[in-house]
């Protein structure tokens, strides 16, 4: 026993070697194939009739006239003119690449890779069959904890602007997060279930909204009509509780104590819910449930139902019990967010704030009490330095999205927009904040930024290669005939020097026999 346990360890470290092993001989061994078969078809040129076919091609090549290559050259600067503004429509509309996203979607799945998902690890089962807390490291894009409705709130700004607040990532990726959590888990899908799968999917909100109408049984429907159909959050109210009526009779149980899909579903029905109550200003029933729903599920970390309950103590002035919360989930192993980091900056500036004075600190220097709130504004602008120009209001606040990316100016625009009203009620300390951080790092980016995809510059750069060549074979027919002789010369050339040392290293009699095999 003592000896197959010592040599366990050996193994994967084994099986780990031979497998680097076997890549790296893997491109020796395609390099040396490759060779080979160039070898081989200098050796048989002669059977295959290489040279013959050669000098056909350069004869019918000679005897193209100019206007050919002008309409070659032409057609391929049309061509790829059309091509960069369709990526460029798409890219405005859609914010990402076609060719990209054919290319990620459909051919990277026949190549064998592997599609990283974003939703993994932040809707795990809370039944404890998986750990919630796996693939922290690999989650970039998370669900923003304090999204708003999209009927009751991001519309409006569509009546009014005629402009759409999200973008179609985002919205895609709200559409995979609802699969997932609510019909990830289901081994064979009810009907309702596969009409709820295909209404997620749908791009147009209201043929989302006539699909949720199809399995109007479904608990998941009112959920989608809550959240795009209800114009007001008493309506959603409504929905939701209906929702939450819906799904507790489908799963034939009168206890919260659920499993899978259903007590995903629950979970969810019940934080939006919560999160109706604060916007109506009915905060410390908010707060209960919200105290009820982490009590009642404590795997549910990952979904960040603490950052709600944070706003909603601060909306209350209920700081000992914000100061509770974050000592709880202010820890090591947790993985952090703007909220928790510039929460914990709050309270411990709310302490000093009232009587600071950059005059008087530069004076007699900072108590201790100035330094642990300047160590802790310090932290805070060290995870997320974007937030504090939201919070000074030196930029203006847009919609925060459905997903943020953590530490990056996404999460900044989405605390803001809910905590800038705390940091006012808090005397003296944005004037802290302000005093603080404008020194200590470095300038940083500005949202939103898209760098431009990489196929709209090629198809740009081609669209303007060709229609430059065009434009020179139209003018300077001759000259170009050289341009183009020589530079196939160029090209050519390696071969050509590396035929006349293999004929010079090898006997001509070895040839000749290999040819006529």
């Amino acid at each position: 026993m003592a000896d197959s346990s010592g040599s366990n360890p050996q193994s994967p470290g084994f099986t780990e070697k031979l497998k680097s092993w076997l890549c790296w001989s893997w491109t020796y061994i395609c390099t040396l194939w490759f060779a080979m078969v160039l070898t081989m078809v200098y050796v048989l040129r002669s059977p295959l009739k290489l040279q013959e076919t050669v000098n056909a091609a350069s004869v019918f090549l000679n005897t193209l006239t100019p206007k050919f290559y002008v309409a070659l050259t032409g057609t391929s600067s049309l061509i790829s003119g059309l091509i960069l503004i369709f990526e460029w429509w798409y890219f405005r509309k859609y914010g990402t690449s076609f060719i990209e996203q054919v290319s990620v979607s459909h051919l990277r799945p026949l190549l064998g890779g592997v599609e990283n998902s974003s939703s993994a690890g932040l809707f795990s089962s809370v039944n404890g069959d998986t750990e919630p807390r796996t693939n922290v490291a690999e989650c970039k894009v998370w669900r923003n904890p304090l999204n708003l409705f999209r009927g009751a709130e991001y519309s409006r700004y569509t009546w009014v602007t005629g402009k759409e607040p999200l973008t179609y990532y985002d919205m895609n990726l709200s559409a995979q997060d609802h699969q997932t959590f609510f019909l990830g888990d289901t081994q064979q899908l009810r009907p309702e279930d596969s009409v709820m799968q295909k209404a997620w999917r749908e791009r147009n909100p209201q043929a989302r909204i006539r699909a949720a109408y199809q399995a109007i049984e479904c608990a998941a429907a009112y959920v989608l009509l809550a959240e795009e159909e209800a114009t007001t959050i008493t309506e959603a109210e409504r929905l939701f509780k209906q929702a939450l009526k819906n799904g507790m009779k489908l799963s034939h149980c009168h206890t919260y104590m659920l499993t899978g899909k259903d007590t995903n579903l629950v979970v969810y029905i019940k934080r939006r819910l919560a999160m109706c109550a604060r916007k109506l200003g009915r905060i410390k029933e908010a707060v209960k449930m919200m105290r009820d729903l982490m009590k009642e599920f404590p795997l549910l970390g990952m979904l960040n139902i603490h950052e709600n309950l944070l706003e909603a103590l601060l909306e209350l002035q209920a700081y000992a019990d914000v100061q509770a919360v974050l000592a709880k989930y202010d820890d090591i192993s947790l993985p952090k967010s703007a909220t928790i980091c510039y929460t914990s900056a709050l309270l411990k500036a709310r302490a000093v704030s009232d009587k600071f004075s950059p005059e008087a600190a530069s004076r007699r220097g900072l108590s201790i009490a100035e330094m642990n709130a300047v160590e802790a504004i310090h932290r805070a602008v060290e995870f997320n330095p974007h937030v504090p120009k939201y919070l000074l209001e030196m930029k203006s606040l847009i919609l925060p999205p459905e997903h943020i990316l953590k530490r990056g100016d996404s999460e900044a625009v989405a605390y803001a927009f809910f905590h800038l009203q705390h940091w006012k009620r808090a005397e003296g300390a944005l004037n802290l904040l302000h005093c603080t951080w404008e020194g200590t790092f470095h300038e940083v980016s500005v949202y939103p930024k898209k760098e431009l995809p990489f196929f709209i510059l090629f198809t740009a750069g081609l669209c303007s290669f060709c229609a430059m060549l065009a434009m020179l074979t139209h003018q300077f027919p001759e000259l170009m005939g050289v341009f183009v002789k020589a530079f196939f010369s160029t090209l050519f050339a390696p071969l050509g020097f590396f035929a006349d040392k293999m004929e010079s290293f090898m006997p001509s009699c070895l040839w000749h026999q290999l040819a006529n095999v």
